[in-house]
């Protein structure tokens, strides 16, 4: 009896069906943040990064333009299994015309090959303003500026992305999430903290005016809780976007990264998800701050799967990963990263969940303490080696040589 054949009989003692739960695991799609690959650069040429970004490292075989970051993305498709999509930022146009077109001129036509990409690899796209890493953004503020030229800039950018995201949308049959995340704030104590949020209601309310189908996009809001230059203020905060998002018939978008470091999001999903009928997550892992580390399975990754599987999130719940980390392999990062995130769902979708709330609801404390203890020696790993091998991906400890293979025939040769 192999490996698998042992696993699923000890899992189906416990009450769990190990087949319902390889299917049921293959239907959720992770969206790869393509800025992992080139270390939030983008196409323009724009310069320095800021907006209270930062990436460290210097990992050699950095994509340098649009056909490296997708043979890039390729390669980490071959490591990850599972359904897979793309998230994209706006600074990864690639106009085809000599004249760059400004942000706020941007249209579906200048991301023509990423959607010839997916098309043919029949994957969705998810989109991202970019309101950072632009001369209109160097005073820290955009959308929340008291500045109406400024404001006015970046609401026609809000615009011409949402129709970017809704022609994503109908040209790969697959709905297409854009989400909304600006640096605004400011780096020491605010005098007037309602001001600039009643200039980003009124900038976010002339934005989404603009009627976008919603079979092909709909839009999500993610705060933050401090960013480099904007320590003591930001505009939009978790409360500004959780008020403005349910009120607005909006999506949330929770990242991991952007609370207080030992302050979760899994915790929120459940509050949040009775009075929203979607929600985004961005999955990174910050240490002290919002580093954008490689996620891993750590307990606050299986702590967010948990609260998506045990709830039946799975079609409510939408999963991006979002980090940059520069000092590894780029490619490594995201095959981490999307590995931890689908084992993560795995093992809370092996979990005998109904027999757990029950003895909750019994008040059977004890056994729930017992068998959560025993899920942490179930044969996870034989279970994941099988979904792993049915993808056609390397199992953990394979893969690893043919991502220093692809970096020397490949990378090495990116000067």
């Amino acid at each position: 009896m192999n490996c698998y054949k042992m696993a699923n009989t000890r899992f189906q003692e416990i009450g769990v069906d190990t087949e319902k739960v390889l299917a049921r695991l293959d239907k959720i799609a992770l969206s790869l943040h393509c800025w992992q690959g080139d270390d939030v650069a983008g196409f323009e040429n724009a310069g320095a990064l800021d907006g209270g970004l930062a990436v460290t490292g210097n990992h050699p075989g950095r994509a340098r333009n649009g056909n490296e970051l997708r043979a890039d993305l390729d390669f980490a498709f071959t490591l990850i299994p599972g359904p897979k999509r793309v998230n994209l930022h706006a600074i990864y146009a690639e106009p085809s015309g000599k004249k760059k077109p400004g942000r706020d001129e941007l249209t579906a036509d200048d991301f023509a090959p990423f959607m010839d990409w997916a098309a043919d690899r029949r994957i969705g796209l998810d989109f991202n303003p970019t309101f950072f890493a632009h001369p209109m953004a160097a005073s820290g503020m955009t959308l929340s500026s008291p500045d109406k030229a400024v404001r006015k800039y970046w609401i026609r950018h809000g615009i011409a992305c949402r129709k970017i995201a809704e022609a994503f949308g109908k040209r790969l049959k697959n709905c297409c999430i854009t989400n909304f995340w600006i640096p605004d704030g400011y780096k020491d104590i605010a005098a007037d903290r309602m001001a600039p949020r009643k200039r980003l209601i009124e900038s976010l309310d002339e934005i989404f005016a603009e009627k976008i189908d919603q079979k092909c996009n709909r839009d999500s809001l993610e705060s933050k809780l401090f960013g480099i230059g904007s320590e003591s203020y930001v505009t939009g905060s978790h409360e500004f976007y959780m008020g403005y998002a349910l009120s607005r018939g909006k999506m949330i978008c929770l990242d991991s990264g952007h609370f207080h470091p030992t302050e979760s999001i899994a915790d929120k999903i459940s509050s949040l998800m009775l009075f929203s009928n979607e929600l985004m997550l961005h999955v990174s892992r910050g240490v002290r701050w919002d580093s954008d580390h490689a996620v891993i399975l750590n307990d606050e990754l299986r702590a967010i799967a948990e609260e998506v599987v045990r709830h039946q999130l799975d079609n409510k719940v939408h999963i991006g990963l979002d980090y940059f980390d520069g000092s590894i392999n780029r490619i490594a990062a995201w095959a981490i990263g999307a590995r931890a995130t689908r084992l993560a769902l795995l093992t809370a979708m092996l979990a005998p969940a109904k027999a757990l709330a029950e003895m909750e609801k019994k008040g059977d404390f004890t056994g729930r303490l017992v068998t959560m203890e025993t899920m942490k020696t179930m044969p996870v790993q034989a279970v994941w080696n099988e979904y792993c091998r049915r993808a056609g991906v390397p199992t953990d400890g394979e893969w690893l040589e043919m991502i220093r293979s692809y970096e020397k025939k490949t990378l090495a040769e990116r000067k």
